[in-house]
């Protein structure tokens, strides 16, 4: 789904999805079962472990079944996709490779929340099962349906903007201390969030070919430098110790006399190539330019109660939900979002288990 376009209700749709939903936690009570008044879901039957949460979120968001195991619902029920959102294991790994694999072999799509395994060698597996079952699964990396993120990426592909030489991103959230990097457990935070800038990178950028990050011993801020199979380069700046009084993220890229900033998630300026007023640096009488000149700045209103300002578009989670719906009836592999850009994300996250102050390289094919 690209944004900017029209959005349609549920009820507008001729074809929808029959879907079953494993999970019926917080996140997504608040997020994801929200989107289904706004995509093509048909939801059929809902799962979780206690019968009395898949019981009220049956009646509560219109599902015909609940079931506590979803081997049942899967063997039990007619569906063309399931959408899982659950926690860690007690190993504190993602549960969702099992769950996916199991949901592509009983003849239908998954769609899984982030992060989508614990190991790049999970993805690969579940990437086997793909080709196996011709079945597809889909994670919820929602900042790539980001409008504003989207927005981004339409402007690197203009003309004038150039070539995209570099990318900076800011994202509070601490690298544990290097011996901690083996337990799982240690790891949960930095695996769970990383995904958010990592899946920004990736969708902007391709694939990294290489990091190399140093880390703050006192509360774990980190800055790497990247550089990225087509040549570009960039940082990544985890400041685990910012306030969370203001603005948590930035994301600007660099073109060639042009950039792009992102900030907050949703305010989007373009500066575009042009001169910063009449007279030059030594004889010019104003800072202000000319109007073609200058900056572009959108940012969402908070007067109307339209879609266009709600969280569940802004944040992108309207948008996964769609963009996974359009495949499955299409049959098509999403194009972004998929387990080829999860595998990416994922080695990417293995990289910084390494020691800091190590070059780590995770792609050695450099496109020219």
């Amino acid at each position: 789904m690209k944004s900017g376009g029209k959005i349609r209700y549920n009820s507008e749709y001729r074809k929808k999805v029959r879907a079953g939903f494993i999970g019926c936690g917080g996140h997504s009570y608040r997020n994801i079962y929200p989107a289904f008044k706004y995509t093509p879901v048909e939801l059929i039957a809902v799962c979780d472990l206690n019968a009395k949460k898949a019981a009220n979120f049956a009646s509560m968001f219109g599902a015909e079944m609940f079931y506590t195991d979803y081997r049942k619902m899967l063997s039990n029920e007619d569906l063309d996709a399931v959408f899982v959102v659950t926690n860690y294991d007690e190993n504190s790994k993602p549960r969702f490779p099992k769950i996916a694999m199991d949901i592509m072999r009983a003849g239908c799509h998954a769609w899984i929340e982030k992060p989508p395994a614990s190991s790049s060698s999970e993805i690969r597996r579940m990437m086997d099962v793909e080709k196996t079952t011709g079945m597809f699964t889909m994670v919820g990396f929602k900042k790539m349906f980001f409008p504003s993120i989207q927005e981004l990426k339409r402007i690197m592909s203009r003309k004038e903007f150039g070539r995209a030489g570099s990318i900076s991103l800011r994202y509070p959230q601490g690298l544990p201390a290097y011996e901690k990097r083996k337990d799982a457990s240690a790891m949960v935070g930095f695996l769970d969030h990383l995904v958010h800038p990592g899946s920004i990178m990736q969708y902007l950028m391709g694939p990294v070919e290489s990091v190399f990050f140093q880390r703050c011993g006192g509360n774990g801020d980190s800055v790497s430098t990247i550089r990225f199979v087509n040549g570009a380069v960039g940082t990544l700046h985890f400041t685990a110790g910012q306030s969370r009084t203001g603005p948590l993220e930035r994301v600007e890229v660099v073109g060639e006399n042009a950039n792009v900033v992102v900030e907050n998630g949703v305010k989007l300026t373009y500066c575009r190539p042009g001169k910063r007023g009449a007279g030059g640096y030594a004889h010019g009488s104003s800072y202000i330019g000319s109007m073609s000149d200058a900056p572009v700045c959108w940012e969402p209103e908070f007067s109307l109660g339209g879609t266009s300002n709600k969280a569940l578009f802004m944040l992108g989670y309207v948008g996964e939900v769609l963009e996974f719906c359009e495949c499955v009836l299409k049959k098509k592999k999403p194009e972004i979002a998929g387990l080829d850009d999860a595998l990416e994300i994922m080695k990417f996250y293995e990289a910084f288990k390494k020691p800091e102050g190590t070059l780590v390289t995770i792609n050695n094919s450099r496109k020219k």
